[in-house]
């Protein structure tokens, strides 16, 4: 006779779910002995030599806590393990590549592929296996960021970690979602935090950015860090392009039936992520967003930045310029600098333009005393620009920015740039700016 449950399969997943879990701890005591006490290197080593699910996620997880409680000098010489000890083996690389090219198979080229990668990415992508890892190696490139520049051997150990985290921060991966007064007060709470534009300094002011009709936030999250922002934009709803960022975020000003708006301004866009420094996402969440906004408010026409000039009086200072405080000066000295101010490589100077003319806009307009406050004043004497994303004409500029760095622009702005002289300045930025 044979016994059969009459539960269905809920009863029979959950047992298994339980014998599974009594298993993995069974298992887990078993090894943890093992693990205590090993160092580092040791301990990568058991991860890259295991072959078991359970074992290696064990491993990866005491490998990421001890990483966790290091102080500075320890994550310093863990880097510099992975950067000697896992990196690439030059006579094996050349070996393999001619044993494939002496006899191409499929075999030869998996053994060149094996000798071409650097065992510090297959630690990267094993250590990755377990619950939370993800937003972990994140901040670990944000601590080997940090010492690049006193450790430029280090380089190549960031070079590895950017490739990866780029695959896993794919566009295909990311979910772009609003956030408003209703979404967890922990994601709020990461938007005052991360704002790097125009500072939020208050529950209230958030509130007044995030919940009127004629105001809206979105957000690119990844499923691996569902409560951490990568990046978000705020974008205001009015009629007419704005000229100053004290109007947008005015306390008290009239709120515009969102309906009634004919005009998108993105007036602030924070990357939140340090450690995915050099990952862009906000060319996706621009275009997104306008496609979104599009669907759900067919009366926009137009959609316009009000962006800063973040290192305009640095650069006024540094070529013994002045910008003075009459308005039409300044705009005239903000739109050569960002007209004719360049890098090395041909590149406009200024990193906000290089973000939205690469992105297809154009620079529309200057404005003084655009931005009063004190942060504003320090960076561009309270200058700002508004770039405009005019969708006839994004492809055709983005073509023209990527084959050799022109910029478009009204001829207004032309008009603007050609009353004041300046030089080439041959400084190199880097880093994501906030835009």
């Amino acid at each position: 006779m044979v016994a059969r449950c009459s539960h269905g399969p809920g009863v029979l997943s959950f047992l298994a779910d339980l014998l599974s879990t009594v298993f993995e701890r069974r298992y887990r005591s078993a090894l943890e002995p093992d693990l205590a006490g090993r160092s580092m290197p040791e301990l990568c080593a058991i991860l890259l030599g295991t072959s078991g699910e359970i074992s290696g996620a064990e491993t990866a997880r005491h490998i990421l806590d001890l990483y966790a409680d290091m102080n500075p000098t320890d994550r310093l010489r863990f880097f510099q393990f992975l950067a000697e000890d896992l990196g690439l083996d030059p006579n094996a690389v050349r070996e393999t590549l001619a044993v494939f090219e002496a006899e191409p198979s499929g075999e030869t080229y998996r053994q060149f592929a094996a000798a071409a990668e650097p065992k510090r990415q297959e630690l990267a992508r094993r250590l990755n296996q377990v619950p939370g890892a993800t937003a972990q190696l994140v901040q670990m490139r944000q601590d080997l960021l940090s010492l690049i520049a006193m450790h430029p051997e280090l380089e190549p150990v960031d070079e590895d970690l950017r490739h990866l985290l780029s695959s896993w921060f794919n566009r295909g991966f990311l979910v772009l979602l609003p956030v408003n007064w209703e979404s967890p007060a922990d994601v709020l709470e990461k938007i005052i935090a991360y704002e790097a534009v125009h500072a939020i300094d208050s529950w209230d002011e958030l509130r007044r950015r995030v919940e009127p009709s004629d105001r809206r936030c979105f957000a690119y999250f990844h499923p691996a860090m569902p409560n951490e922002p990568l990046i978000f934009v705020e974008v205001a709803l009015t009629r007419g392009i704005p000229a100053s960022i004290q109007d947008l975020l005015l306390d008290g000003r009239e709120e515009l039936p969102a309906e009634e708006a004919d005009t998108a301004v993105f007036y602030s866009i924070s990357n939140c992520q340090a450690g995915l420094a050099g990952i862009s996402f906000g060319n996706f969440l621009i275009k997104q967003v306008v496609a979104d906004l599009c669907r759900d408010l067919p009366g926009l026409e137009t959609f316009v930045t009000l962006s800063p000039v973040p290192r305009l009086l640095d650069w006024v200072r540094n070529h013994d310029l002045t910008i003075g405080s009459d308005p039409d000066r300044q705009r005239r000295h903000a739109a050569h600098y960002i007209m004719n101010a360049k890098r090395c490589d041909g590149s406009p100077h200024d990193a906000v333009a290089r973000f939205h003319l690469g992105n297809g806009a154009l620079v529309h307009d200057v404005h003084a005393r655009a931005d009063i406050s004190p942060n504003g004043l320090a960076q561009s004497g309270g200058v700002m620009v508004n770039y405009l994303y005019d969708r006839a004409m994004i492809a055709q500029n983005h073509e023209g920015y990527a084959g050799g760095y022109a910029i478009a622009a009204s001829a207004h702005v032309q008009d603007l740039a050609a009353g004041i002289s300046g030089t080439r300045d041959q400084g190199n930025l880097n880093g994501e700016p906030s835009l």
